[in-house]
């Protein structure tokens, strides 16, 4: 399923050199950066990661509050409010940890020297998959 929650507003507050980010509009929603661009990173993904795991759960997602609804309600004069877009398809895509099966060929030879050595096949090809994209 795919959401795009372009609106969610986030507040963002300088302090003791770090800066706090909550989102009204998603409970329990608070993350943190070292510079503001670091905290709009942080807010993207902590926004993505909470509604992924309410599409998870089957939890409903709230609607957006109006950005002036936010600003009036929550705004202090010290703080920034901006809005953050957020793609649970993106975040899915980059973060799930389901196996996924491929097919994949192998030379003859090697498939027999693999098989007689018990070789973990899916181990293997994930390492060299890590190795090979330096993650």
């Amino acid at each position: 399923m795919k959401i795009k929650y372009s609106d969610a507003n986030a507040i963002f507050t300088r302090e003791d050199g770090t800066i706090l980010v909550s989102v009204p509009d998603l409970p329990g929603l608070h993350t943190f950066g070292n510079s503001m661009a670091d905290a709009l990173f942080m807010a993207q993904d902590a926004i993505e990661m909470w509604l992924w795991d309410a599409e998870n759960n089957g939890e409903t997602i709230p609607t957006a509050s109006n950005p002036e609804k936010i600003i009036k309600k929550y705004k202090k004069p010290d703080q920034v409010v901006s809005m953050v877009a957020a793609d649970t398809d993106e975040y899915r895509r980059q973060n799930d940890t389901r196996a996924v099966k491929k097919t994949l060929s192998i030379p003859a030879w090697l498939n027999h020297q693999a098989e007689k050595a018990n070789a973990p096949f899916s181990q293997i090809l994930q390492k060299g998959l890590k190795e090979y994209l330096h993650i």
